[in-house]
C-alpha cells in the first residue's frame, strides 16, 4: 500500500471538510487520519495506488461543497501497518 501526507490550505475548516474526507476515504478503501491543524487540514492516507489517486483528486478538488482549496502539498510517507480504518481527529 502507498502512503501520502497531504496538507490542504484554504477554506477547509468549519465547512465539513473532515467529514467529507472521511466519507471519501471509506468509498475508496483508504486508511489513515484527517485533522484540523492551525490554518490547514492535515491528512495521512494509505491505500492501493489507483484508489489513493482518486481519493487525493477528490480532496484537492474540495471534497466538501462549501470548501475552497487554495493550495496543497503531497509527500510520500509510511503509515503504521496496524492502521485499519480512517479516523477524524
Amino acid at each position: 500500500m502507498n502512503g501520502k501526507h497531504i496538507k490542504v490550505f484554504g477554506r477547509v475548516q468549519g465547512v465539513g471538510f473532515r467529514f467529507f474526507t472521511a466519507q471519501l476515504a471509506k468509498k475508496h478503501k483508504i486508511v489513515g487520519t484527517v485533522e484540523n491543524v492551525s490554518d490547514y487540514v492535515e491528512i495521512y492516507a494509505s491505500g492501493e495506488e489507483d484508489q489513493l489517486e482518486q481519493f487525493i483528486n477528490g480532496v484537492i478538488q474540495g471534497v466538501a461543497p462549501a470548501s475552497v482549496v487554495e493550495n496543497y502539498t503531497i509527500e510520500d510517507t509510511t503509515l503504521d501497518e496496524k492502521t485499519k480504518h480512517f479516523k477524524t481527529l
